[in-house]
Parts: C-alpha cells; structure tokens; sequence
C-alpha cells in the first residue's frame, strides 16, 4: 500500500513594530537580558495591557497580502500554560475571534502554481528566551510581549520540498510588505509542523504529529524528509501512531517524542477581560489596505509579460525589489529590457558588492561592527537609471563596442559621469569606417601567415585569431562584426 503525507504549518512572525504588545517597551534585538521589560512585561499583580495598533495594523495587512477576509469583529483570548518563560503563566492570542481568517498563497512548485489554504493569521504575543547552561538556566523576559503574529495553514501540502517552498514564498511576502524583517538568525519566524500520513485515495487524516519551534526553513525540510519515512514505516509495521509533539535534533538528523499532544481545552482559553474587542471601521480598513504592494510572484509574471524577461531575470527582481524598481524606471524607455536587466544582474549587482567588500573591511578595520557599517545601496549610485540606458543604446547603435562598454560602466560607477561623455573624453568610440578596418585587417593578414594558412586550409577557428590582432591594431575600436566581414572577404578573395 502506498501512503502519502499530509503537512500543515503554523508559522510564527515577529512584527516589525518599534515597541512590544502590550506595553512601551522597545522591540529590539540584542539587548542586554532582561533590560527591556516593565511590570506588564513581567506579568505583575494590578498591570493593564493596552494594544500596539501598529501590530494590529501588520496582522491586517498581512490578512490583505494572504488574501484573507478581515472580520468586524475580533477578540484576544488567555492561554493559559505553566513554562518558565511565560511570566503571566498564559499567553494572550486570538482564539475563535481571529483578526483576519480564510485565504490563501499561491507559489511556484515543480513547474506550477500552487495554492496552500490560510486558516488565519492571528495576532498574539512572543514570549521569553530560556537558555540552559551546564547546572542552572536563565530566562530573558527581553522578548516576552513582542508582538507575534501565527499564519495557520491548511494541511494542503504532500512533501518537504512543498513546504520549503511555501515557506520561502510566505517570507518573501511579509518582508515585501514590510510586516516584518524576518531575519531567522534573530528567531524573527519559527515554524512548527504537523504531520500525518495516510493511504493514498483515502480522505480520513492520521494521527498528527507536531514537531515543535523549527527555525530555519532547510531544518523543516529536513525533518520532514525523516519523519515522514519515519511514520510510513511505523504504521506498515502495524503501529498505532498516537497524537503528540517531537522535537528535531538537527545533529542526529531525527525526531524525538517530548509529550502526548494537547488539545484546545487543555490550555483553558477565556476572552481576556482587559483588552476590548476589536471592530476596525471602514476608514481604518481603507488606510491599512492603501499599504498592500504588489505580491512576489504577481510581480514576477507582470516582468516576465511587459518586459519579455526570461523567468531567471524576473526571479532576481522579484526577490529584490529595489533592483526591480531601479530595473523598471530604466526599461520603461528601453526598446531592449532584456539589455537593460543583463547590465543590472551581470553588472551593477557585481560592482554593489565588490565596493560594499571594500566598505566593509575599511570599516571593519576601524573597529566597526557589522551591524553599525554603512554599506552602499542602489540609492548611493552616482548615476541615474537613464544613464544605465543611454550606455546600453550606445552599444545596440555599435557607437562603442561591447568591452568599451565595460570601461564605461566602470567610470560611470566610481563618477558618475555620462556615458557619451566617458566615451569621449577617453577615446572609446568604436570604428566603424570601413577603409580603416581594411588597413588594420591588411596588416594583421599580412603579420600572422601562419592563421591565414590554417583558414584557407578550412580551419575555421583561426579567423579569431586574426581578428584579435585587427582589435589589438584598432585598439579595441574596431567593430567586431565589420572586422569579420572583411577578413572573410579578404581571406577567400
């Protein structure tokens, strides 16, 4: 019998907000431990909690952005569970009365789009970081209230690739829409996994088995790609598998059973009788849905169809949206994108990260950390989109050749200066006077007799070698495509 894999995740999202949840305290990274808490934070006896709107405006974006319908009326709920690193001993979240509910991302997969179903992305609260030392443990409190947003999916995805690639897409949505950093070294997102697995053509789910705070999407992908087999093999030897969570240990490279899974009524949820329900207006709607861009993959197709991009240049702008803002103002004018995108990939990314190596080390060597260096970005260039345009005309109009070209877009990097003006003032116009080429093309037959013999013999291939020296003699100004033509000529005459 074969079985298949039924997969759903709940991703958990730090929102990009200056301070926490309930209280003023800063949202911040890297802090010395337990500095950036308060009485709220610390769940003491007699605190109110007052909502973070702009939390509340991030999970409804995010609603927008999933394709989620936005209900009148939403509620935060007690969890309530008994760890070290929860002070209240619950967790405030959203329980039956989400923020935003039903929809759905669509993400390329083996050639296709595919769909994953949203329950609901709901908003709640982060809490502490435990860190186990050799005899004793400590709690840090410093994240405990950051505003944490959990995007539910359906059980729609069959594999570890799938939800990899779920993931990633879920990502590149929320970053573009500003919703939050998601930087997975800082535990900005955690993902937990459920997993069953059941005959294929049946409809009934097995046993589901949770794997618990994964935090890196490769680590996902690889704990599927154990557990599921695990799972298979378990219930083909007639085991029944029973409703629990497991934990990944991404050194052994296996899951391990932490406890029988609990249910809903195992954590007492109760709407929270601090905290008023919410019931955004229409006008509060209208200024959080003016925020909504244009998603990932939507973008990617529009390059692909405006601007005739093959699907590997359109990835690279999807991915990075300010070299696809900076990409489009160029090849609005552009009788040629595909030109314009080669010089942006090929180029301009190239010399962005050779002056940002050099920044760096210049920085590093005055003591500067990573984290405070300033690095250069498409908004510190020298040159304007139009330059970059000008300088691919001049190549399709043969006015320079293609290695001229290179020179010219390294002046303008480092001055910024015109194309036409870098041409000029250095020389680099290409030749294309027919009577000259044929002066070069004379002199070159006549030094190399040795290429002349083995292209009248029908070695092809020696006419580069000709040509080389008809460039060398031009001083690299010779049009290529005229500098053939005439040896052609030339050598069968």
């Amino acid at each position: 019998m074969e079985y298949e894999a039924v997969i759903g995740l709940e991703t958990h999202v730090q929102l990009k907000t200056r301070s926490k949840m309930w209280c003023g305290c800063a949202n911040a990274f890297g802090s010395e431990p337990n500095t950036n808490v308060c009485p709220v934070c610390l769940g003491l006896p007699g605190v109110l909690p007052v909502p973070n709107e702009e939390a509340l405006r991030k999970t409804v974006l995010t609603g927008y952005l999933l394709n989620c319908e936005i209900p009148r009326y939403a509620k935060f709920d007690r969890k309530s569970y008994f760890y070290p690193d929860m002070p209240k001993n619950y967790q405030l979240t959203q329980y039956d009365r989400p923020s935003t509910a039903n929809g759905f991302v669509d993400f390329e997969f083996n050639g296709a789009i595919a769909r994953v179903r949203i329950t609901r992305a709901h908003l709640e609260e982060d809490v502490g970081k435990s860190t186990h030392f050799d005899r004793h443990s400590g709690v840090d409190f410093n994240r405990a209230g950051v505003p944490l947003m959990e995007i539910v999916s359906e059980p729609d995805l069959t594999g570890a690739d799938m939800a990899y690639e779920y993931l990633n897409a879920l990502k590149e949505i929320l970053l573009q829409g500003g919703v939050s950093d998601c930087d997975m070294e800082k535990g900005m997102v955690r993902c937990d996994v459920n997993v069953s697995v059941r005959p294929v053509g049946t409809q009934a789910f097995g046993a589901k088995i949770e794997i618990k705070n994964m935090n890196s999407f490769s680590g996902v992908r690889r704990a599927l790609e154990y557990e599921i087999p695990r799972q298979i093999e378990a219930v083909k030897r007639g085991e029944k598998l029973i409703q629990s969570t497991r934990r990944w240990d991404d050194v052994a490279g296996v899951t391990e059973q932490m406890r029988t899974k609990e249910d809903a009524h195992d954590y007492r949820y109760f709407p929270d009788p601090d905290l008023m329900p919410s019931a955004p207006t229409d006008a509060w709607l209208a200024s959080v849905k003016a925020l909504v861009v244009e998603l990932p993959l939507a973008r990617k197709q529009r390059l692909m169809r405006d601007y005739q991009l093959p699907a590997g240049d359109a990835e690279v702008f999807k991915s990075n949206v300010a070299l696809g803002n900076y990409f489009e103002t160029a090849a609005k004018a552009a009788r040629n994108p595909k030109a314009v995108a080669n010089w942006i990939i090929n180029n301009l990314q190239s010399k962005l990260a050779e002056a940002n190596e050099a920044e760096a080390e210049e920085q590093a060597a005055l003591g500067l950390e990573l984290a405070d260096m300033k690095l250069s970005t498409l908004a510190d260039l020298k040159f304007p989109p139009a330059a970059l345009l000008e300088l691919v005309a001049l190549v399709e109009a043969k006015a320079i050749s293609s290695s001229a070209a290179q020179q010219v877009f390294i002046e303008m990097f480092d001055t910024g200066q015109a194309p036409a003006a870098i041409v000029q003032e250095k020389g680099l116009a290409q030749v294309s006077d027919t009577g000259a080429i044929e002066k070069f093309c004379d002199e070159a037959i006549a030094a190399n007799p040795n290429p002349v013999a083995d292209y009248k013999a029908g070695k092809v291939a020696a006419l580069n070698s000709l040509k080389g020296q008809v460039m060398k003699l031009s001083k690299g100004k010779a049009n290529p495509a005229l500098v053939g033509e005439i040896l052609e000529r030339k050598l069968k005459a």
